[in-house]
């Protein structure tokens, strides 16, 4: 299993690089950053000093939108960078968020991320795309390979990963939810003559390592109580458009009944005020909260699943001490070495 951290564009930009320096040298293959240009700073600038700081490191946005960008200018990011530092990037999308909504706007139909995903691509890929009525391509890029990974949940936008997208993100570590949700995306992806195995699989949630305690526990979920209510704008977004019997589980959908509005200055923050209707139970649930063992429990279990790599978010009072204990206790207990000689 890969293993990848999400991390928030707050100031000083150089924290961020640095704590991606330091993933790395534990052994994450993947840093990826929020995009939403009003409440962070810009990603594409932090990712080009965090692949000129390290090794072999992919990075990308998780996610981005078609909306707050021309897929053009989106492309072309992508494509200067992978011509910069080899094919080191990768495009996580979807219908949009925060970076949309706190400038009024709504997220976009499948249809138009449907539609963007094959102009980004094709012209990261180096390849001619039709765009608003012209033909288009970079002439100066050379060997740029994209891959372009969708976040979703709800039924009609699984079915388009499945058909389209090279990866799926889910945002949750539920068990239920994630088996639901890949069956989901691979049949999905059948159906359109694909190999459901093609799709790389990743799960996004926050890991808090604890030690065991009660007031450890407890810790930790405060700290990651943010998750639930960031998940729950997505929620709400498929109750809007399906009803209450919306074709979810029950386990994605049913929490969100206490919710009311939401406060985009405190996105992704610890300490969330507007997050008080999540139960610890569903933190439990999307979240890996616990001793190292636990955390390697989960991880096995979603390996079992078919997901390919876990991308923990960094968003708590624990972030270089999560760093630690991954790369020194949960991720080599994930992934065991071979013996030399036997």
């Amino acid at each position: 299993m890969d293993f990848g951290v999400v991390l928030q564009n707050d100031p000083p930009a150089w924290r961020v690089v640095d704590l991606a320096v330091k993933a790395e040298s534990y052994g994450f293959t993947h840093a990826w950053t929020f995009d939403s240009h009003l409440l962070w700073q810009e990603p594409y600038v932090v990712y080009s000093q965090i692949l000129s700081a390290t090794h072999r490191m992919t990075v990308g946005p998780m996610v981005t939108n078609p909306a707050t960008r021309d897929w053009t200018v989106t492309a072309s990011l992508f494509a200067t960078l992978n011509d910069m530092f080899g094919n080191r990037t990768v495009c996580g999308i979807g219908r949009g968020d925060s970076a949309v909504r706190v400038i009024n706007g709504a997220p976009v139909t499948l249809k138009t991320l449907r539609e963007s995903i094959a102009v980004i691509r094709g012209l990261a890929n180096g390849e001619a795309v039709d765009y608003k009525g012209n033909q288009l391509r970079f002439p100066w890029s050379r060997g740029s390979k994209l891959p372009v990974w969708v976040a979703a949940y709800g039924p009609k936008a699984l079915a388009l990963t499945g058909e389209v997208a090279d990866g799926f993100i889910l945002q949750l570590a539920d068990p239920a939810i994630t088996e639901w949700s890949i069956a989901a995306v691979r049949r999905a992806a059948a159906d359109a003559g694909r190999d459901p195995a093609s799709i790389t699989i990743c799960v996004a949630a926050p890991a808090y390592v604890t030690d065991g305690t009660d007031a450890g526990l407890a810790r930790g979920r405060d700290q990651c109580r943010w998750f639930g209510g960031m998940v729950g704008n997505h929620v709400a977004d498929i109750v809007a458009r399906y009803g209450t019997d919306a074709a979810v589980p029950k386990a994605l959908s049913d929490y969100i009944a206490g919710r009311q509005g939401y406060d985009y200055n405190s996105h992704g923050k610890a300490g969330n005020e507007h997050t008080d209707f999540v139960p610890d139970e569903v933190i439990d649930r999307f979240c890996l909260i616990g001793p190292p063992e636990a955390q390697v429990e989960r991880l096995e279990e979603l390996r079992e699943l078919g997901v390919d790599q876990f991308a923990l978010y960094l968003q708590h009072d624990a972030k270089d001490a999560t760093l630690a204990a991954y790369g020194e206790k949960v991720m080599p207990a994930v992934n065991t070495r071979v013996d030399a000689k036997s």
